[in-house]
């Protein structure tokens, strides 16, 4: 099985002029295992072209976007090639100027074991160099017994008999969902699965359990549970929607669970990860909550307003809410059920060793980052440490000639997201008062005219936002981005 953190790859790199990444190409990639009676195991290896970032070109009076892809399979550990493919992948027709994006999949025959898929991708209409990048592929070997397929999250599922539709399974053409976060606008996760070999069951019927679990709590999240009885067969193809929309923040396992009538679950767990953003707030009975003297001795009545108030940078929007209407309630004795019910909810029965990691690290920016008119965790430094963790590399440039001062802070790995960069810079001279001003990760601000940014000290009169090519900068800062 999959692990949960890698259901997303990236496959559009850092490359050598930060400038570049605005224009360079880029798409996902995801595969699932899945098992055919008549031909056996296979993948199916999906694609997410993303649309602005590929040249589209006039063709018929419509838009057209094509796409060079090279896809290479090794098995390990030898190395052997067992799968080759080429071809040009031609977009939809898009009738004006506002282009989606779209999508492709590889149907891959291959046996039970670990493989390597090597996927090259290159814009035909752009100039840009081919994009290179691997997947790791593990195929079960238990698709003869009791199983499921992997998960497929649908994008958009209609009912469909064209065969020859790469998207086609069991009746219906099934654009992949390939990104693994759901933001307030998305309230339903529809998903397709297979159970294979349920005939073998001496029963004339069995159960399909569906949960949600918390990866905070490891609880079963109530109201998500669903539990279906189902005919045996040697394929049975399900598809499916969950109602998110009451969901709280957080991350999750969607978990499927074939079982028998003694509730007993019979072959693999199927498990897709996923991550939720949503305004609504959890219902708590404060009353109920019950101080746990361990816990509560890190805190101090004279630091509570300021502990409570440092955990926004971690805190999801709908925990914001409630920090703010506890900080206006004056009350030490809610703020200190707020806090501790806070880590209880993200970290479960860790709650008190987290709570106290981070209140270090609360420490750590305060001393650090601080500064006349902002705590440590108010500033962005700040809130990006504790956000992220401590960088693995932190460049400082406090005197240069031409530049403002500045921080390049480099992560190699955040969540599931590799070679992460953070540029901070202090305008204004004083207070250690840096702005984030540049960062090529997912939901942070980007500005990838951070360069010409920085040495606006001794060239106030550039304009950032021409693009006639006659803004200069030569500095080192571009050198120090680039450094792993």
């Amino acid at each position: 099985m999959k692990k949960p953190l890698l259901v997303i790859l990236t496959l559009f790199l850092l490359l050598s002029n930060a400038f570049g990444q605005k224009n360079q190409m880029k798409a996902f990639i995801d595969y699932k295992s899945y098992y055919s009676p008549e031909q056996g195991p296979y993948i199916d290896l999906q694609f997410q072209f993303v649309a602005y970032t590929i040249k589209f070109v006039p063709v018929d009076s419509v838009l057209q976007a094509k796409i060079a892809v090279s896809t290479v399979v090794t098995s390990q550990p030898t190395g052997d090639t067992v799968y080759t493919n080429a071809f040009a992948l031609e977009s939809p027709r898009m009738r004006d100027s506002i282009v989606e994006d779209f999508f492709d999949n590889i149907r891959i025959p291959l046996q039970p074991g670990n493989y390597i898929a090597h996927v090259s991708l290159q814009d035909l209409n752009g100039k840009d160099k081919s994009l290179d990048g691997q997947v790791e592929v593990a195929v079960p070997d238990n698709f003869t017994k009791v199983s499921t397929s992997d998960i497929l999250i649908a994008e958009v599922a209609t009912r469909s008999n064209n065969m020859d539709s790469p998207f086609q399974k069991s009746g219906y053409e099934i654009l992949p969902r390939i990104s693994n976060f759901y933001s307030p606008a998305l309230s339903n996760i529809p998903y397709y699965v297979e159970l294979y070999n349920t005939n073998q069951i001496q029963d004339s019927s069995f159960g399909l359990r569906q949960q949600i679990v918390s990866t905070q709590t490891n609880q079963v999240m109530p109201g998500f549970s669903r539990f279906t009885k189902i005919k045996p067969n040697t394929v049975v193809p399900i598809l499916r929607n969950i109602d998110i929309s009451k969901l709280p923040s957080g991350s999750y396992h969607l978990t499927l669970e074939i079982i028998d009538r003694n509730s007993k679950t019979i072959g693999n767990k199927a498990d897709y990860f996923f991550e939720r953003i949503n305004d609504v707030e959890t219902p708590e009975n404060v009353d109920e909550i019950i101080l746990d003297p361990a816990f509560q001795a890190s805190l101090s009545n004279d630091s509570l307003d300021y502990y409570l108030a440092s955990l926004i940078p971690i805190a999801r929007p709908a925990e914001v809410k409630s920090i703010m209407k506890t900080l206006k309630a004056k009350s030490p004795d809610l703020c200190r059920k707020h806090i501790q019910q806070f880590w209880v909810q993200t970290s479960g029965s860790n709650a008190s060793t987290e709570w106290l990691n981070y209140k270090k690290n609360v420490q750590l920016v305060q001393k650090n980052y601080g500064n006349n008119f902002q705590d440590g965790f108010e500033t962005d430094r700040g809130r990006v440490f504790l956000q992220y963790g401590q960088p693995e590399t932190i460049i400082v440039r406090e005197t240069s000639p031409s530049e403002y001062p500045y921080e390049i802070w480099h992560y190699y790995k955040i969540k599931n997201f590799s070679n992460k960069r953070f540029v901070f810079y202090n305008p204004d001279l004083v207070n250690n008062a840096y702005r984030l001003l540049h960062s090529d990760m997912v939901g942070e601000q980007q500005n990838y005219k951070w360069q010409e940014m920085l040495v606006k000290r001794n060239n106030g009169a550039t304009n950032v936002d021409s693009n006639s090519g006659n803004n200069q900068y030569g500095t080192n800062s571009g050198y120090y981005y680039k450094q792993d």
